[in-house]
C-alpha cells in the first residue's frame, strides 16, 4: 500500500490535486473505497471562478469516479448523441425552501474511533468533512448523554429523585469524544457549523420502566413533575456545553418516540410531546439567554408517523409558538411516499422540515457498496423535492465492524477507520453526501427543475437550486443499471442548454453562473 501511495503521489502531484487512492473488494459489482492516511487524502476539485456560459460537472459513479470534474459550455446546438437524451429545464421564476445544511452526528462512537488515529490522520479526517478541500459539512447532531452508539449506558443525573438536578454532570465521554472533536470541526468550518442536540432517553429513575433502555415513558401526568425534571435535565446540557465554549443552533425534543429498539429509548405520544413542549421544555428553553434562540424541532422519527403527530402538536397554539421545525428519519422511507413531507409543509408552512438521521446497516458487503450511495442520493433528492431543508447522516466515523455499539446495532458510515493501520476509508456514501453538502451551502433556495421527457424507467431524479452567490446548482442521480444518458440541461432564463454524459449508477452535480 505504501508503494502504491508513493507512485500515485508522483503522478497526481503533476496536476496539483489529490484524487482517490482506490482499495477494492471482491464482488459482482465494483466495490471501491478511497484510502486516506497521515500524508494523503483525496480532495474535491475546487470550483474556482466560472466564466460566462461555463458549467462545472462533478460526477461520481459505480465505475470508480469520485467527484470527477469536467467542464461544458452552454449553447444552442450540439452534435447528435448515441445515448438516450434526457432534457431538463431549470426555471428560477419561483423559489421554495431555503437550505439549512447537511452533515452527520458526533456520537461517542465517532469520537472513540477518531482518537485512535494519529494527529496527522485526524487532521486529514477533519479536512475531509469540514475543510475547503473536503465536503464542507454545515450541520452536526449531538446526542445528549448516551445512545446505542456509546460503549455503555449512562445519563447525566442518576440520583433518584434529584428533581433539581443538583448532581447533574457531563460524562467523561463528553470530554474525551465529543467536545474536542466538535471544537476542531467548528474551527475548520470557519464557524459555519450548526449544531443540534437530541436525547435518546431520560435517566432511568424518571421512567416507568426504571431504565434508560427499553420501553418506558416519563412517570406521572403529562406536563407534571417528571416532565419538568426532564426539561431541566435537558436545559443543563446546553448550559454545560456553553461553559465549554460550544453553543447550539437547535434541538429535537426526543429521538424516535415510537422506537422499539433495545437501547436507550423513551415513548412519547403526540399528546405527551405537546404537553412537554408547551408546559416544560418550551418555557425553560425560551427563558434563558443561552437557549432562547434555539430552533426547536418536534417529532424526530419516521415520516410514516409525521403527519398525524405534527398536526396534533401544532394544532395547539400554545405548543406551536415554541416550535420552529420538524425532524424526520429515513428508516421507513421505502414504505412511505416523500410527498408526505409536502403534505406536512402545506399544513404548516411556517415550520421547516429537516432530515435528522439516516444510515444503512452493517454487513459483510458494506465495504465499497455503491448501491448505498444511490439509496442516499435518491432519498436526499426526493426529500428536497418535498420541502426538506437539509439532510443529516448518522455516525460520522465508525470502525470496520460498524461500531462500537453497546447493543451490537452495527451500521455503515461515510468514513470507516482501519482496524489495523493509521488510515481511514471513504465509503461511497461519503461521496453521495458530498454531492449535496459541498455545493448546497446554507441559503440556497430550491427552484423548479423539470424533466421534459419523463419516463419512470429512466430511474433518474433531479433537483435544482439557486445560491446566494448567484449560481445555479442541479443534482441528478441515474440509478439505471446499464444505460448511460446524455443530459441536455436548459436554463430557462436565457434558453441556452448545456449537454453532458452521465454514466449508469452515477450521481452528478452541475454548477453554473446566473446568465
Amino acid at each position: 500500500m505504501r508503494t502504491l501511495f508513493l507512485v500515485l503521489l508522483a503522478v497526481i502531484g503533476t496536476y496539483c490535486l489529490n484524487t482517490c487512492v482506490q482499495k477494492t473488494y471482491p464482488g459482482g459489482d465494483p466495490r471501491i473505497v478511497c484510502v486516506c492516511n497521515s500524508t494523503y487524502c483525496d480532495e474535491v476539485p475546487p470550483l474556482g471562478t466560472l466564466n460566462p456560459g461555463q458549467a462545472a460537472v462533478y460526477q461520481s459513479s459505480i465505475s470508480g469516479k469520485r467527484f470527477d470534474r469536467t467542464d461544458s459550455q452552454f449553447g444552442t446546438s450540439f452534435p447528435q448523441s448515441k445515448n438516450k437524451v434526457i432534457s431538463i429545464t431549470l426555471d428560477d421564476s419561483n423559489t421554495y425552501q431555503t437550505i439549512i445544511g447537511f452533515g452527520g452526528a458526533f456520537t461517542d462512537a465517532t469520537g472513540y474511533n477518531f482518537v485512535k488515529l494519529s494527529n496527522a490522520t485526524q487532521d486529514q479526517l477533519i479536512e475531509a468533512y469540514w475543510g475547503p478541500k473536503g465536503i464542507s459539512y454545515t450541520v452536526g447532531r449531538v446526542p445528549v448523554a448516551s445512545c446505542d452508539f456509546s460503549t455503555r449506558e449512562y445519563s447525566y443525573c442518576d440520583t433518584d429523585g434529584d428533581f433539581n438536578m443538583t448532581s447533574w454532570a457531563l460524562a467523561q465521554e463528553d470530554f474525551d469524544y465529543k467536545i474536542p472533536l466538535i471544537k476542531q470541526a467548528q474551527q475548520r468550518s470557519g464557524g459555519n457549523l450548526k449544531l443540534f442536540s437530541t436525547p435518546w432517553s431520560a435517566p432511568g429513575w424518571m421512567k416507568t420502566n426504571g431504565d434508560m433502555k427499553g420501553h418506558g415513558q416519563l412517570k406521572g401526568d403529562a406536563g407534571g413533575d417528571y416532565y419538568q425534571a426532564f426539561a431541566l435535565y435537558y436545559y443543563k446540557f446546553f448550559e454545560a456545553y456553553h461553559q465549554q465554549g460550544i453553543d447550539f443552533w437547535g434541538l429535537t425534543v426526543l429521538n424516535e418516540p415510537f422506537s422499539d429498539g433495545t437501547w436507550q429509548i423513551m415513548y412519547m405520544s403526540g399528546d405527551m410531546e405537546k404537553a412537554f413542549v408547551k408546559q416544560n421544555l418550551g418555557p425553560i428553553i425560551r427563558g434563558s439567554n443561552i437557549t432562547k434562540d434555539l430552533k426547536l424541532m418536534i417529532h424526530d422519527d419516521q415520516r410514516t408517523t409525521v403527519k398525524d403527530y405534527v398536526d396534533n402538536i401544532l394544532g395547539d397554539a400554545d405548543a406551536a409558538k415554541y416550535v420552529d421545525g420538524i425532524g424526520i428519519h429515513w428508516y421507513q422511507d421505502t414504505v412511505s411516499s416523500p410527498s408526505i413531507l409536502s403534505d406536512v409543509h402545506n399544513s404548516h408552512s411556517d415550520k421547516f422540515i429537516l432530515a435528522t438521521e439516516a444510515c444503512t446497516y452493517a454487513d459483510g458487503k458494506m465495504d465499497g457498496d455503491w448501491s448505498r450511495a444511490l439509496q442516499y442520493s435518491y432519498d436526499i433528492i426526493t426529500d428536497l423535492q418535498n420541502w426538506a431543508t437539509g439532510w443529516t447522516d448518522w455516525n460520522l466515523v465508525l470502525n470496520e465492524q460498524g461500531g462500537p455499539n453497546w447493543v451490537g446495532n452495527y451500521v455503515d458510515a461515510p468514513i470507516i477507520i482501519s482496524n489495523t493501520s493509521d488510515e481511514f476509508y471513504k465509503q461511497p456514501i461519503y461521496y453521495a453526501m458530498g454531492h449535496f453538502s459541498k455545493f448546497l451551502q446554507p441559503g440556497a433556495q430550491r427552484v423548479d427543475t423539470t424533466i421534459d421527457n419523463p419516463d419512470p424507467n429512466n430511474y433518474l431524479e433531479v433537483v435544482g437550486f439557486v445560491t446566494p452567490q448567484n449560481q445555479r446548482v442541479v443534482i441528478l442521480d441515474n440509478r439505471q443499471k446499464s444505460d448511460p444518458y446524455t443530459i441536455a440541461l436548459k436554463d430557462k432564463s436565457n434558453g441556452q442548454t448545456v449537454q453532458f454524459d452521465m454514466e449508469p449508477r452515477s450521481i452528478v452535480t452541475v454548477i453554473w453562473n446566473k446568465p
